[in-house]
């Protein structure tokens, strides 16, 4: 049986393939630390826990539910963007749940791109936005972000360009993988660039609650909903990562697009998901403040290690990141990594997974409880 030409256009996720290897060399005996994924090993709140065990006795909890969520996850989604980015939504018609963000951007392609339509995707960015635009036929095309513009795009430069065939432009601030942050008037830039050349912006935003003091929506720029669509998630904030809790928001039109879509792929999240989301999102400041604390105190060692390896990065970069520039002389990103990985079985990510843009950096997860920090910067004593 031959497969979809589609399949041509994408290959098999980095860390799919990687982590087999890393897997093979632990079954092998060799203590390997994994400080390449951004899967949060802490647990959500005891409150989101116990919701989700009593919620499991009510009335109708284990039908199928509603593909545009519960009223209350909408709501609470809708609250707190109101208290915490200072957003007003109409939970009833611009906030659409997700099985976690990653589907929704699946969604949006799917939503607004015909074959041939183009697609501006960051580089360095998150590979899912160039391999799911190729995967529905639209064209990747990528724009620079360097260290030296501080990880956001040239816009000037780009409005040069013809941009008469671009549809869609993803854009994620904070940024993943440097921790680059934007400032409102950066945001502005943006959205008036997205006005002004009639494209869908979307902001892919789920690391706003780790080591960020500055929590930001681009929603809260004016006229924003007329262009653009935000992506957030429960995973990096409330340690829900397995749990699939995501969210997008916008313009009534723009979601009911999106709608379209999502209700002929599935058939909503379980009820007792939803109910957790919901105490999870009404979360009080001492939650955030106690996973910032952990969070600090993992960055300040991780920044040992770091400068053991001859590495320099951005103390204010925020996220559960750390993302480094390479000494001068060292070897390529991966050849890098690899060399660390088979001399001192610490796995990292090397920034080339991100695009060509990540060439000479790697990228450390802070999802590494500190003692293995700790033994991790033992090995290159």
């Amino acid at each position: 049986m031959i497969t979809a030409d589609r399949l041509h256009s994408v290959q098999e996720y980095y860390f799919s393939k990687k982590l087999r290897e890393v897997r093979e060399l632990m079954n092998q005996g060799k203590p390997i630390i994994n400080m390449g994924i951004g899967s949060p090993d802490l647990a959500p709140s005891p409150k989101v826990l116990e919701t989700l065990r009593d919620s499991i006795m009510d009335t109708g909890a284990h039908q199928y539910q509603s593909y545009q969520g519960l009223p209350q996850l909408r709501e609470a989604i809708a609250d707190f963007y109101k208290q915490k980015f200072d957003v007003s939504v109409n939970p009833n018609t611009e906030v659409l749940p997700l099985m976690g963000s990653k589907e929704g951007i699946m969604h949006i392609s799917m939503a607004f791109l015909n074959v041939g339509d183009e697609v501006l995707l960051p580089n360095p960015g998150y590979p899912t936005y160039a391999s799911v635009t190729n995967l529905v036929g639209g064209v990747p095309r990528t724009y620079d972000l360097t260290l030296e513009n501080g990880w956001f795009p040239d816009l000037q430069e780009l409005s040069k360009q013809d941009l008469s065939k671009v549809k869609l432009m993803w854009v994620s601030y904070p940024h993943m993988p440097t921790g680059a942050t934007a400032t409102k008037e950066q945001l502005k830039t943006l959205v008036d660039f997205a006005l002004k050349h009639e494209i869908l912006l979307v902001n892919d935003n789920p690391y706003s609650f780790v080591l960020s003091n500055n929590p930001t929506s681009i929603l809260s720029i004016e006229g924003a909903k007329d262009c653009t669509l935000e992506l957030n998630s429960l995973s990096k904030t409330f340690n829900m990562a397995g749990w699939r809790v995501g969210m997008v928001l916008g313009k009534e039109e723009h979601i009911n697009a999106v709608l379209k879509v999502k209700s002929n792929m599935d058939s909503g999240m379980f009820y007792g998901i939803q109910k957790g989301a919901v105490a999870a999102l009404q979360s009080g400041p001492e939650w955030f403040e106690a996973l910032d604390k952990v969070y600090t105190q993992r960055r300040e060692l991780m920044f040992q290690l770091v400068e053991r390896l001859g590495c320099t990065y951005d103390k204010n970069a925020v996220g559960m990141f750390v993302w480094c520039k390479l000494p001068e002389g060292a070897a390529p990103s991966e050849e890098f990594i690899d060399q660390v990985l088979y001399d001192k079985d610490i796995f990292i990510a090397p920034g080339t997974i991100f695009g060509s843009n990540g060439e000479g950096y790697i990228r450390f997860s802070l999802c590494v409880k500190e003692e293995k920090i700790k033994e991790a910067i033992e090995r290159f004593i």
